[in-house]
């Protein structure tokens, strides 16, 4: 779907509404990963992965450069999306990274700049990446030996490497967090991992897996999180539920001050109208939460979906044609008509 004119009339309604119930914009500066987890879905591209067991299947193509990137952002920004997190792949590994993350106009006291990372290359970015104005610094650690992290991401890194990125974004950005993708190879060190996070005082998030056709063949490596629940109930009696707003719902617990939060598919999400019919809809546990815009110059309303992307590069030169245009598809894509 191309957008070559803006709607004469944008309503802004469904767009404004989702900004509201804190959706986001989630920027995918590359599809290059230097790791290559298996679960990955890697914002609607190909994942790390697949194409290094694939010979001939490539990632999308890069066509955006920095200046357009942050013209898409600043473009949806001032349309009320002001959450915006940074993601790949591995966003360090992009040649845009510098120039689209030092040159963010700062987020105002409504907004947020979260760059999402696996730790690897902080340090090797850590000059620049202290002149980023980055709200928060939040990295993936889904291992905690060197064992796990080959099982995982089909790396010879060593994890020292991870946590030696994590210990350099302390040092750098106020607030840092973790997040933790539930599973039977890292099982044995998910409470590893909390206790890690609270001696820490980092933030840390479980998340149970989002099933896509990139990651079926392994479904069976999905783990519930009822074990790290029922470990958290005895740390604490701070716990409660959230399920406002769009995405999924999650439990919150509360240790020594310390927000630890479960992403729990029992707990419900967000559809729109144009989940009604949707043939992937029982695949689907994330629901509506956020607009993923990609190097290539697409937005896309739905990680399953890739005939639901909007390419707006037509409109690079015209913000408010750009902002419409992305206004005008939440709308149908919330009312089920595109």
């Amino acid at each position: 779907m191309t957008a070559s004119t803006a709607p004469a009339h944008t309503d802004w309604t469904a767009l404004r509404n989702f900004a509201a119930l804190r959706g986001q914009q989630r920027v995918s500066l590359t599809p290059v990963c230097n790791i290559g987890c298996w679960f990955c879905h890697n914002e609607s591209d190909t994942p790390p992965a697949l194409t290094r067991n694939t010979p001939g299947l490539e990632h999308r193509a890069r066509t955006l450069t920095a200046d357009d990137l942050l013209t898409t952002i600043n473009a949806l920004r001032q349309a009320g999306l002001k959450r915006v997190y940074f993601t790949g792949g591995e966003p360090l590994t992009s040649p845009l990274a510098r120039d689209v993350l030092t040159g963010l106009t700062p987020a105002g006291a409504d907004g947020s700049y979260t760059l999402i990372t696996n730790g690897t290359r902080v340090r090797t970015h850590r000059s620049w990446l202290a002149q980023a104005p980055l709200d928060k610094i939040k990295v993936s650690l889904h291992y905690f030996s060197d064992d796990s992290f080959r099982a995982i991401a089909g790396t010879r890194l060593p994890i020292s490497r991870v946590l030696d990125g994590i210990e350099t974004a302390r040092e750098l950005f106020e607030r840092v967090e973790l997040n933790c993708l539930l599973q039977k190879e890292n099982a044995h060190e998910v409470r590893r991992i909390l206790d890690y996070a609270l001696e820490r005082r980092m933030p840390v998030q479980f998340i149970e897996l989002v099933g896509t056709d990139f990651n079926a063949d392994r479904a069976s490596s999905a783990l519930a999180a009822d074990d790290i629940v029922s470990h958290l109930r005895t740390l604490t009696r701070e716990e409660h539920v959230e399920i406002a707003g769009v995405g999924q719902g999650r439990r919150v617990f509360r240790i020594d001050g310390v927000e630890v939060d479960v992403i729990h598919r029992d707990l419900g999400r967000h559809h729109v109208g144009q989940c009604g019919p949707c043939p992937l809809r029982k695949q689907c546990v994330e629901g509506f939460w956020a607009l993923r815009v990609d190097h290539g110059g697409g937005v896309q309303p739905c990680l399953l979906r890739d005939d639901l992307r909007l390419d707006v590069q037509d409109l690079l030169n015209e913000p408010d044609k750009l902002a419409a245009a992305v206004a005008d598809h939440v709308t149908g894509f919330t009312e089920g008509t595109l």
